[in-house]
């Protein structure tokens, strides 16, 4: 297996995201590309990152399943340059990685063994609202939820898309659809700010969010660029009363 990646930034912040979920992943490679798929500990969060083969300058590979540890690998990628090259390969039990840039950096890391359950990022979820926002403008609408509470509502009512968050104070950011695009129904629903705050890291990568949710429902996020994507699946929080 040997794959080569020029200008590897958004991969390597890419993993570096899926690191706050999780601590060890099974890098799929075949065919079509490179595919992550992860749940986070707690069940509640889960995340897919998606790398086609025409991203790749080279791509030599049969089908390969690789465990790495994400705290060791993404301080490797973390020494990628903003220009050059990253190369993936493997080597027996171990995965080769090679930094070309002005200086030549090579790093071997242990692959290891993962007993978790293969998941599959689910596809058959059906969603009565969908919003393409600014990524910007939606990160800092989380920020001034966070202000106020550890969760807030997403919200489509009268055509409008509204982030709010209330406990004992509250913060509202409401888009009208000159602002955002919106395909949706009226709904509700309510998700975790902890969550939402290291998806939308990813957000200062990619200059548009998509958002799908519906009432009660979980929420899925999808940034998107022309070699990548990654996905984030969110349950959401339900209030129970005493």
């Amino acid at each position: 297996m040997k794959l080569t990646l020029e200008n590897p930034t958004i991969f390597s912040k890419s993993i570096d995201l899926i690191s706050e979920l999780v601590m060890e992943v099974r890098i799929k490679v075949n065919e079509f590309g490179l595919s992550i798929v992860a749940i986070d500990p707690a069940n509640v969060a889960m995340v897919a990152l998606r790398i086609p083969k025409s991203a790749f300058k080279e791509f030599e590979v049969e089908e390969e399943v690789l465990g790495v540890n994400l705290e060791n690998f993404k301080k490797v990628l973390k020494r990628c340059g903003k220009t050059g090259s990253l190369t993936l390969e493997r080597n027996e039990n171990n995965l080769e990685i090679k930094i070309e840039d002005k200086i030549k950096r090579s790093f071997k890391l242990n692959l290891i063994e993962i007993e978790a359950e293969d998941k599959d990022f689910p596809t058959h979820l059906e969603f009565s609202s969908k919003v393409e926002i600014d990524s910007q403008d939606l990160i800092d609408s989380i920020e001034d939820s966070a202000i106020v509470s550890d969760a807030c509502s997403f919200i489509i009512e009268n055509d409008n898309f509204i982030v709010e968050a209330k406990e004992t104070n509250a913060a509202r950011s409401e888009f009208s659809g000159d602002l955002v695009s919106i395909e949706a129904e009226n709904c509700h629903s309510r998700y975790s700010l902890e969550y939402l705050q290291k998806f939308m890291k990813a957000g200062k990568q990619f200059p548009k969010t998509i958002l799908n949710f519906a009432n009660d429902h979980p929420l899925r996020i999808d940034f998107k660029s022309e070699h990548l994507t990654i996905s984030f699946l969110l349950a959401p929080r339900i209030e129970t009363e005493d």
